[in-house]
């Protein structure tokens, strides 16, 4: 397979079905992922699929600071950075062989393949973009990728995710500064 493939199957995980068929599934899934240790040129393959990510998909316009999927230092970036590190991992350590994001960074400390602060910075932006992407679908009835700049709809998005009233311009310094962290560390990692 493509090593875009293998990138994928890094969150394949069971959901629904025949415990036995999942488990034979995941075995045929980890022999294809895992056969080896991520090569130089599929990793340069890795970051020029993200580079062209970046440019191609965030819409026109958007503000990179403020997009909570594909912005800088946000979902997105977390993702490719722990997907690539998980690819780099030898064949036969398992501990950061996980499907979800977070599970699979805290296995990424423990197998010492990123600094437990790193993977804080990571953990922190991962979480509050995803909370943020959660409280704008609940106060807007659908998939919102932007954090909003009107005050009201940030003030309505703050007090969804239990915040005190008159907290919309602290949650937004709180992102900003959390993604600003996270897209450091991505690009010290990813790109190298």
């Amino acid at each position: 397979g493509e090593v875009w493939e293998r990138q994928a199957l890094r969150r394949a995980a069971p959901f629904a079905g025949d415990r036995a068929v999942a488990d034979d599934l995941l075995t045929i899934v980890a022999a294809v992922r895992d056969r080896d240790v991520l090569s130089q040129a599929d990793a340069r393959e890795i970051r020029r699929i993200k580079a062209r990510v970046e440019a191609e998909r965030l819409p026109q316009n958007a503000d990179r600071t403020r997009h909570l999927k594909l912005g800088r230092g946000s979902l997105s970036d977390v993702e490719w950075l722990v997907q690539l590190l998980q690819l780099q991992q030898p064949t036969d350590d398992d501990r950061a062989r996980h499907a979800t994001t977070l599970d699979a960074l805290a296995g990424l400390v423990e197998a010492e393949a990123i600094s437990a602060r790193d993977a804080a910075i990571l953990r922190r932006a991962w979480l509050l973009a995803s909370r943020l992407r959660n409280a704008l679908a609940l106060a807007q009835a659908r998939t919102i990728d932007l954090l909003p700049t009107d005050r009201g709809q940030l003030e309505t998005v703050a007090r969804l995710m239990g915040r005190p009233a008159r907290s919309a311009g602290a949650l937004e310094e709180e992102y900003l500064r959390a993604t600003r962290l996270a897209r450091k560390v991505f690009d010290d990692r990813f790109w190298g």
